[in-house]
Parts: C-alpha cells; structure tokens; sequence
C-alpha cells in the first residue's frame, strides 16, 4: 500500500514540474535558513558551558551608587575571594584574575604582541575546566615568575609542546618559567587564554582595601548552594570588610546610602550568562545579546511559516486541477482516510526532497553566515548529536502541518460535484489562503521595517557630533615600550610634515576606560558630599588635539606648574556636582590623612565616550603623565609614507625599540569595531528579509499561475469583447494587491512596538521616520506587482481562440 502511495506521490510531484519546484524550493531556503540560525542560536547559548562545574559558578561585579554617582564594573576588590572562601563554608573555590590583555613576548631580535594575557590564582584550575597536555594544575601557579600557555603560543614560539621548563622573555623586562600547558580556550568562551601569569608576582594582589576593584572574581559554590545564597555571603561581606572604609573616606554607613535609594552592593551572575547578559561596557571580549537571539529565534520561525504557507496555498489553490482525480478515486472505492493519507505522504515526501536541497544551501551559505555573524560555526551532526534527529522530526512535522489543511480539504470533495464541474475553486473563495497571504507579506514587511531602522540608527551613530573630532586621528600603541623616550617621540613625530597635533595618554574616548576615584566636595567629607567619578590621566594637549571645546575655563597648560593639582571636569560631572559655577571650586581626593586638593580650572562640553548605548557620564581630567598609546592628528595626502616615518621614530626611540612591534589604529576605524555587533545584526537582517521576499514571491507566483488557470475561459471572453492586456493584468492583479495592502496595515504596528523596543537600548537614537513605513509598503507592493504582471502578462497574451476552442 504504501508503496503505492509513494509510487502515486512521485508521479504527481513529476507531473506537476513547476509547481512542485516551487514548493521544494519555497520550503527548501525555509530550512536552510531556520537551520543556519538554529545554529547561531545553539553557538551563542554554549557560552562557558564546556566548563564542568558551570552550573556552580558565578562571577562577581561592584554595583555603587552613592549621592547620585554611579558605578558598575565586572571586577571586584583584590581580598574578596580568601575573605569568601574562609568565612562562608557554602563556597568550594574562590579564585581570581587579571585581565592584562596584550603582552610583548621577545622571540630572537624581535618582540611580539601576545594577546589574553592574565594573571591567575594558582587555585583557577578548580574552577576553570582548561586540560593540562603537560604541568601539574595544582602547583603551576604557585609560584611568581611562573606561567601557564597555550598549545597554540607553545607551537608559536617553539614549534613544539614540550616546552615545561623553558622560558620566555616578557615586556622587555622579565623571564617567565613555563610551568603548565593547556589545550586552547573553546571558542564559545566569554575568556579566552594565551599566557596566564601566576597572581603571586603582582603586589596588587595582595592589596587588602576593598574600595579598590581591580580582579575578576569567579566563585564556584557547593552543590545545593544557590545564587541567593551567595548574594546573601556578599551582603554581609560588604557590611563586614567595605563598611569600615565607606565610613573612613566618604564618612557614610551601607544603611545610609540605602536610606538615600543609593546602593552599595556586590552583584552576581551565572558564569553561562556572562555573554548574552552582562551589561558591562569593559567585558574582556565582545559580548552577544540575548534580544538578538530572541529577534533571530522569532525571524527563523516565521520565515519557516512563509515556507510551509506557500506549501498550504499552491496545495488547495489546484484543488480544483485535481478535484476529478479525487472523486473518480471516491467512484472506484477509495474512502477518506486513504486520500488523506495520500495527500500526507506527498506534502511528507516534498518535506524530505526539500530537507536534502535544505542541508546544500546551508553548507554553501554557512561560510557567508559567518562572515555577516563573526562567528566560526560548522555544521557538525557528531559532536550534535540531536541535531539530526531533530531535523528529521522537524521536517516530518512541516510536512504533515503544510499538508494537513490540503488532504483534510481535498478529501472532502463530494463525487457527484466535483465530476460535474461544479467545485468553485477561485482564488477569492478561501478566506484562509487570502489571510495565509496577508501574514507573508506582514512578515515581510516588518522585517524590511527593521532592515532599515537597523541601518538608520547606524546611520545616525556614524553621523552624530559627539563632542570630539576622530577623523584623522593616529593612534599608536604600546608606547609604554618607550618608556622615558617616549616625550621625545612625541616630540619628534609632531615635527614631521603632515602631523597637526598630537597627545600621550591611554585614556581614548572610543575605549571608555573606567577609573573610578571617590571626590568629595569640603575636606571634611560632609554625608550626601562625596561621589565617585570616572577619572582619566591626560596632557595638556588632549583637548585640543582630539578638537574637544571649553564650556567654561580653562585648558591645562604646561606653562602653569600649579596645574599638577588642577582637573578640568566634564558638563555632566559639573552637574552632578552641583556647583553652580564650579571655576575654582575643590575636590578633595583620598583618606583624611592622605587627602590632595584639587582646583576646577575648566568645563568641557560633554563628549560621547565608549558606546552610543549609554548615556554621557561624569568625567574628571587630570594632569599627569600616561605613556599607554598616542593620538597624532594627521593631514596628509601620503599617509602610509607618514606612518612608515612614524614607525622608523619608534623603532629608533632607543637601542632596545629595534625589533619591538609598531601597533596602530585610526580611531574612526576603532570607533566603528564598537558597533560591529549592530552593523552585523542590520547585514543578517537584510539577507533575511531577502530570504523571506524570495520565499513569498515564489508562493504569490504560484498563487497567481493557478488564478490565470481557473480564469482562463474567463481571460479569452473578456479579450474578445475588447479587454486589453493592462484591463487583464490589472483584473488579475487587484485580488492580490489588496492582500498586500491588508498587511501592511497589520504590519505597521508590529515593526513600530519591536524596533521602537530595540532602539531603547540605546540612550542616543534616532526616530523611526513615517517615509520607513512607507518606503517598505512601497517596496512590498512594487515586488508584489513584479511578481504578479509577470505571470498575468502572459495570460493576457494568450491567444483567445486556443482558450475557447473547447466551448
């Protein structure tokens, strides 16, 4: 029997060639699209989970508010982790790290850059699942000088793996023992480790003061501890060790800032959550967002239902080209179920054919996927195991739901009517089709809606005036190699030709580093009088080089020796200050017995710093000397020329800057990789509603084929009594226009209520424009006509004779 079916089945997919190729199809890019995004769903929600015990552990992070000021870091105080693992017995391990980031690794005459480097406890390995290829995990840290690497760093600077025992040369200052080798970080991890320093040889980590937050803090509970549990340890901790120094230096208690709606608090998060929901601006790697995965989740189901609505359309749209067959085989016995069961088998049969088109386009497309999502991710059923499985059950279910509505609708032809002709099969007797076709074109709307409000609001990011000039701005790294040299450098690159103004600091508005000190406004620390505030080290040549402007006062100047103890503050730390004219106001800094005064010399008008999603927050800037980078703002029609002049003056700043790495970057360019996640999403949102128009135009062009069909008789009448080919084209095409008029409407709200939500993670966004919605209403209806004239084109063409010939 069921041979018959399939035997059946083929044969009608073969007679009907077009139709059966566009349902294959239409179902086919449905796949393969819901499977590449299944995929990336899969790649972002495996973050941190190869770890063993990741269920057991959690990073902690410092949430302050005090008298209004903000601040929230991923790091947490240098005595947290001994102090929570002595005193709660709740907690297995407590173990910390330093994010170093780039580190000089000298290799013969030359030096290069290494990057995720840390410092790590020598008790880390408890914590953290890295295999050892060689070491001992317990010991490998426990002493300073020592290091753990890579397997890739190990084949990099020895082309080996035995390399226990040996050592390398680091920042042109130290030799490190190697003492352990891991395998390399799975890439679905928020840390990725090349070189990690044993914590014992950093003196900061053995400071005790718990103002100061400086280590990633990863704690792993024991089993049946929850996270509620260890909010309540941090509480106590807070109220224990940070109270006594809340009380010495802002001269307030934990109860009194809470008694203000101000915070002092330790947070913390699942480590499996860390990428797809930590709102940290200074993550050591680019986080992912856990809205876009939801957005992707959603787009993958609903392009899925364009696919299997085409299926549902064309199926009951030639209901009546196959209305004869089904009450002939009603005639010669067949009941009901067994055509139901033939109608299942073919749209289950489609299914398949679809699936294995469906598994092509995905490995032909996945290299593209990656590219748009910056991600590695393969295809692989192995170490998936229900991927497979899961494909197969999805594609049985697509073809069973697809071809449910068909076989139960078909099945109920009555002989007797149907082999009389009398089976009314036009395009506008289903109600249900019509409203399968409003909800493709709502969806693809509303994805061509979001395409562009993605693309105006990077737009708008590109183009807005954030109070700082980064075009044509140079920044060269790793200038700290320069030590004392580097003033002269600085000196000698602004006396070459094409180089405007230059300035040395490691505090670049496109990073936003955070270094949070603690001014009050009177020396004595008055309650509700001190605020912590974001701090940045710069010259006197900041402001101008990066084309800053004064609201008030003045610049630093070098000229002026008392501006050693001078800050210029930002508009918004003016604010927060309080001050209503803060020129020659103080700020006092640090413990009673240790306090400095520092005089207000100058506002600068509010600039953006980091990313676009926050809003601008209080800034001071102080004089000092920070030989982290140097920004040269350049004008030059030779630009390479300049920078190879400028890598010459580096490598010959002094004898030992031979060999050591020329590192540079422009900051526009830096500015836009902050946005790299954004100019992705709006990429993968365009392909995707490519995708969807694609699948609905297939589904219309059939639908359109089948209503020329059912009109044919009708065509070659009204031809004959005059009509011409615009009166047919537009006869033909009025149905489906409406459709898409209707869904328009119902699109509208929708794509307004989603994008107006995503826009609000940003605190500097643009309008969603009247001419968006109508620029994808437009667009949906000039695809909408395309598609349709170039079938009822044809119709109108057809010669009258060959349509009547039969009457």
């Amino acid at each position: 029997m069921f041979k018959s079916y399939f035997k059946i089945a083929f044969r009608n997919l073969w007679k009907n060639k077009s139709f059966s190729a566009i349902n294959i199809l239409g179902l086919a890019l449905g796949l393969a699209v819901c499977l590449l995004i299944t995929l990336f769903v899969i790649d972002e929600l495996s973050y941190d989970k190869y770890n063993v015990n990741a269920d057991r552990i959690y990073r902690v992070s410092s949430d302050f508010k005090v008298n209004g000021s903000l601040f929230n870091d991923r790091e947490s105080p240098a005595p947290m982790a001994a102090v929570m693992m002595k005193d709660y017995p709740g907690i297995e391990q407590a173990t910390r790290l330093k994010y170093i980031g780039k580190t000089l690794v000298k290799e013969g005459s030359q030096t290069i850059t290494e990057d995720n480097t840390f410092y790590g406890d020598a008790n880390m390995f408890k914590v953290f699942t890295l295999p050892f290829i060689s070491g001992d995990p317990n010991t490998a840290l426990s002493q300073p000088n020592s290091m753990v690497i890579s397997e890739d760093v190990a084949k990099k600077y020895f082309n080996s793996t035995d390399v226990i025992g040996k050592t390398l040369h680091l920042n042109n200052t130290e030799d490190y023992k190697i003492t352990g080798l891991i395998k390399n970080t799975p890439r679905q991890s928020h840390l990725h480790f090349n070189i990690i320093k044993a914590m014992s040889g950093l003196a900061q980590s053995r400071g005790t003061q718990w103002g100061a937050v400086d280590f990633l803090t990863y704690i792993m509970l024991k089993p049946g501890i929850t996270q509620h549990d260890l909010d309540g340890y941090l509480k106590q901790a807070a109220k224990k060790y940070a109270e006594p120094e809340l009380l010495e230096y802002l001269h307030t208690s934990i109860a009194d800032l809470e008694g203000k709606n101000d915070h002092f608090r330790y947070a913390t998060i699942p480590l499996t959550k860390i990428h797809l929901y930590s709102n940290s601006s200074s993550e050591v790697e680019p986080s992912g967002n856990v809205q876009y995965v939801y957005i992707f989740i959603v787009i993958a189901v609903f392009i899925l239902l364009i696919a299997c609505i085409n299926f549902m359309n064309l199926s009951t749209a030639r209901s009546a080209g196959r209305a004869r067959e089904v009450g002939v085989r009603k005639v010669l016995g067949s009941n009901r179920n067994t055509l139901i069961y033939q109608f299942l088998i073919e749209s289950t049969l489609t299914s398949f054919i679809a699936l294995v088109i469906a598994l092509l386009f995905a490995v032909l497309l996945l290299p593209y996927f990656n590219m748009l999502a910056g991600k590695q991710i393969a295809i692989d059923f192995i170490a998936t195991v229900w991927l497979a499985p899961g494909l197969l059950a999805v594609t049985v279910i697509i073809g069973l739901l697809a071809g449910l509505y068909p076989a139960f609708f078909m099945s109920a032809f009555l002989p007797a009517e149907v082999l009389k002709g009398k089976l009314a099969a036009g395009f506008k007797g289903s109600w249900l089709r019509n409203s399968l076709v409003i909800f493709q074109f709502a969806t693809v709307i509303t994805l061509v809606i979001g395409t562009l409000v993605i693309y105006n609001q990077l737009n708008y990011i590109r183009n807005k005036k954030l109070g700082y000039n980064r075009q044509q701005v140079l920044v060269v790294k790793n200038t700290y190699s320069l030590y004392l040299h580097a003033g002269t450098f600085k000196q000698d690159v602004l006396k070459l030709s094409g180089v405007q103004s230059g300035t040395m600091t490691s505090f670049l508005p496109t990073e936003a580093p955070e270094v949070t000190e603690v001014y009050a406004k009177d020396a004595a620390k008055s309650p509700g009088q001190s605020m912590g505030i974001n701090t940045w080290t710069v010259d006197e040549d900041y402001i101008p080089t990066l084309g800053m402007k004064m609201a008030d006062g003045r610049n630093f100047s070098k000229d002026n020796p008392g501006d050693s103890a001078a800050v210029v503050v930002n508009e918004t730390a003016a604010a927060l200050l309080g001050f209503n004219k803060p020129l020659d106001k103080k700020l006092y800094l640090g413990a009673d017995k240790d306090q400095m005064a520092f005089n207000i010399i100058g506002v600068v008008k509010d600039f953006n710093f980091g990313s676009l999603r926050n809003k601008i927050k209080p800034l001071v800037l102080r004089l000092g000397v920070n030989r982290g980078a140097m920004l040269f703002r350049v004008k030059t029609t030779n630009l390479q020329p300049l920078i190879a002049r400028i890598g010459n003056l580096y490598h010959n700043a002094d004898a030992n800057m031979a060999g050591q790495p020329f590192s540079y970057s422009f900051m526009d360019d830096d500015f836009n990789h902050v946005y790299q996640s954004e100019q992705n999403t709006g990429k993968i949102f365009m392909c995707f509603a490519f995708f969807a128009i694609f699948i609905a135009c297939l589904g219309l062009f059939g639908l359109v084929t089948y209503a020329a069909a059912q009109r044919t008789k009708e065509i070659g009448i009204r031809k004959v009594l005059g009509a011409s080919v615009i009166n047919i084209v537009n006869m033909l095409s009025n149905d489906f226009l409406k459709l898409v008029g209707i869904a328009a409407i119902v699109a509208f709200p929708i794509a307004w209520y989603a994008m107006n939500n995503w826009l609000q993670g940003f605190a500097y966004r643009t309008t969603i424009s009247w001419w968006v919605f109508a620029a994808a209403a437009v667009l949906a209806v000039i695809i909408s006509i395309a598609t349709v004239s170039f079938r009822a084109i044809k119709a109108a063409l057809t010669n009258p004779v060959n349509s009547l010939k039969n009457e």
